[in-house]
């Protein structure tokens, strides 16, 4: 994956305007100043999303397709990226910059999105294509440039605790 974070977008409390930002500083819990972090958001403490992913390519898509021009922040998530597979985040350890996160799970669309926006048809819009959801692993700052560096991935297949259960049937080993 050779993907990089386009733009940054946080806002500090619920329904306000999103706002750019050139860097900024993942903390547990969210982004330095944003909304959920501050748990001013809409949806908190109920449905929080430490941090929010979203592709530059859908959003280019949206505009082409239905003409909605989300490049003022509209979308509300927080961080788009160019060039990264979202959907393969999810379950994953993944570094933007000094900071790291486990993408946790799609995020929707909302009916308060569109609201807020005030653009008809945006929920329809970003509907399979709203992005996902972060949580902060490891503190640290990133910026508009970096580059999206996937890790561990976390999804359980079995196969690890398979290996466990036989190493410790057949015991220590001799060197």
């Amino acid at each position: 994956m050779d993907g990089r974070v386009e733009a940054i977008w946080t806002t500090p409390e619920e329904s306000a305007p999103m706002e750019p930002a050139e860097k900024v500083r993942a903390l547990p819990g969210g982004l330095d100043g944003d909304r959920y972090r501050r748990g001013t958001g809409y949806y908190s403490p109920f449905d929080v999303c430490e941090v929010t992913f979203v592709a530059a390519e859908a959003l280019d898509a949206i505009a082409s397709e239905a003409g909605i021009d989300l490049s003022g922040g509209e979308h509300r998530r927080n961080v788009v990226t160019r060039g990264v597979d979202l959907s393969a985040l999810l379950e994953t350890r993944f570094s933007v910059g000094g900071a790291v996160f486990e993408g946790t799970r799609p995020r929707p669309p909302c009916r308060h999105v569109e609201q807020v926006a005030g653009l008809d048809g945006l929920m329809d819009a970003l509907r399979d294509r709203g992005g996902i959801c972060a949580d902060v692993v490891e503190p640290g700052e990133f910026a508009v440039g970096d580059a999206v560096e996937v890790g561990e991935d976390l999804s359980f297949d079995g196969e690890g605790l398979a290996a466990a259960i036989a190493e410790r049937a057949e015991g220590p080993q001799d060197p």
